[in-house]
Order: structure tokens, then C-alpha cells, then sequence
């Protein structure tokens, strides 16, 4: 093959790559607009509440255990990572206010939401993708069902509520396990370093850490939904949906993460 021949099948395969992500990201917001207007509707949630509570039940009962371990060793690591240098210039008492801020701030949303990620957002990709190839999604379109109603609200609302109610607990249990650590290896009391919390965190930390879990929680809902629909290709395409699901919403997690900390904290809002 030539050069010109080769520089064209290059430029057709990328051409061809960037209209199936629009395709794809076209596909992913209608169905999310589909899905949430619904929100606002209280008799849909009344009449769905038996499998919002059941969603609610997975992405949050079933994903506090393993939230609030990796929540307890990232307060460990915290802790420990930052009082070492931090003793070296005898400030080793001001670990409170770096672990409480970081957690709040970042970790506690980031870790949450990459945890529900690979734990829910692939489940709900596998399930709604098995659906898809076995034509159950089919079936409902044909009985007149919207899959965006029916299917995917629960799924979206149950994320929107219980992401940022695990993000508390693992910001919680990320700071006393900072303040373990700080007791038995940087020898600060747990009274000094619970003022030193109160000290260095405000409502503001809270509030946009909270902020980053809705949105991650709600990306989560929405790519994982939007592959499981997508999938075709029988057990093969059910992986491949499951495993597009988990690295999307990975690298969403960390683009939004940036640029919502920058909207916040940038250009001189660091003090905040």
C-alpha cells in the first residue's frame, strides 16, 4: 500500500473512531435527560420505589464494607505519609487539618466514586447488557416500556442519593483513621488532632466534596447504563460493555475530579 493510501485508512479510522464517540456521548445525554426528568415526577418514584430502594440497597449497603476499609487505610497512609515529613519540622500536630481537608476535599469522593465504579457501575453495564443481547430491552420498547424509566431511573436515583451518603462515611472513618495513626506513630493526642480538624475544616470543604460525589454518582449511573444498552454481541459483548463501563467512568471520575477542583479552588480561591 502507498503512502497516500496509508495516510487515507488512518484518517477514515480516526474519522470513523470520532463519530462513534459523538454517536456514543449523543446516545449517553439523551438517555440521561430521559431518565432524569423523571426525578421530578413524585408519582414515578412512589411507583418505583421498590426497585429504587433495591438499587439503593446495592450501590450502598452492599458497598459500605469495602468503602470504610479503603476509607480506614487511606486515613492510615494520610497520616502517616504526611506526619513523617511533617515531624521533621516539628509540625507534626497540624496532620489533622491536612487528612480532614484532603479527605473531605478529594479522597473521600474520588475513592468512593472509583469504588462504586468497579463495584456497581459494572454490575449495572452486566445486567442491563445481558438484557440487551437476550432482547428483554426489545421486548419492553414493544410493550410501549420506556428502558429510560424504567430501567435506568431507579439505577440514577439510587446513585444520586446513596454516593454522597458513602462519601460521609468514608470521610469520616478516613479521619479517625488519621487520628489513629497520629497517636501511636507521630505522638499526637487524639484531643490535639480533633482540634486541629475543627480547625482546618469548614463548610466549604464539605460542601464541594459532596458536590464532586453527586457527579461522579450521577456518570456513574449514566455510562454504566448507557454501555449495558448499547451492548450487542452476545457473553462476548456483555464483557466488553462491563470493562468499556469501568475505564470510562474511571477516567470521568478524574477529568471532572480536575476541573471541579479547579472551578473551586483556582485562581486564587485556594485559601478558601
Amino acid at each position: 500500500m502507498s503512502k497516500e493510501g496509508q495516510v487515507a485508512k488512518l484518517a477514515r479510522t480516526i474519522g470513523a473512531r470520532m463519530i462513534q464517540a459523538v454517536d456514543n456521548s449523543g446516545f449517553s445525554l439523551i438517555m440521561a435527560w430521559r431518565a432524569f426528568r423523571w426525578t421530578f415526577v413524585p408519582v414515578q418514584v412512589w411507583k418505583r420505589k421498590g426497585m429504587i430502594l433495591r438499587q439503593m440497597y446495592v450501590a450502598g449497603v452492599e458497598s459500605l464494607p469495602v468503602t470504610l476499609i479503603v476509607a480506614l487505610f487511606i486515613g492510615f497512609l494520610l497520616s502517616l505519609s504526611a506526619g513523617v515529613e511533617l515531624a521533621r519540622y516539628g509540625q507534626q500536630a497540624v496532620v489533622g487539618q491536612l487528612v480532614a481537608i484532603s479527605v473531605c476535599r478529594e479522597f473521600g469522593p474520588f475513592m468512593t466514586g472509583l469504588i462504586l465504579a468497579a463495584n456497581v457501575g459494572s454490575s449495572m453495564a452486566a445486567e442491563l447488557g445481558t438484557m440487551k443481547v437476550s432482547e428483554e430491552i426489545d421486548a419492553l420498547e414493544v410493550m410501549s416500556i420506556d428502558p429510560a424509566r424504567y430501567l435506568v431511573f431507579p439505577r440514577l436515583l439510587a446513585m444520586l442519593c446513596m454516593t454522597p451518603l458513602l462519601t460521609v462515611f468514608s470521610d469520616a472513618v478516613a479521619i479517625v483513621g488519621g487520628g489513629i495513626i497520629a497517636g501511636t506513630q507521630l505522638n499526637v493526642s487524639w484531643a490535639k488532632y480533633y482540634q486541629n480538624v475543627l480547625e482546618g475544616l469548614k463548610l466549604y470543604h464539605i460542601y464541594t466534596g459532596l458536590l464532586k460525589a453527586v457527579v461522579f454518582g450521577i456518570t456513574i449511573a449514566i455510562v454504566s447504563c448507557s454501555e449495558g444498552l448499547r451492548t450487542k454481541g452476545g457473553a462476548v459483548g456483555v464483557g466488553k460493555a462491563t470493562r468499556s463501563s469501568v475505564i470510562q467512568c474511571y477516567l470521568l471520575i478524574l477529568i471532572f475530579g480536575y476541573f471541579l477542583t479547579a472551578l473551586f479552588y483556582g485562581k486564587g480561591t485556594s485559601s478558601l
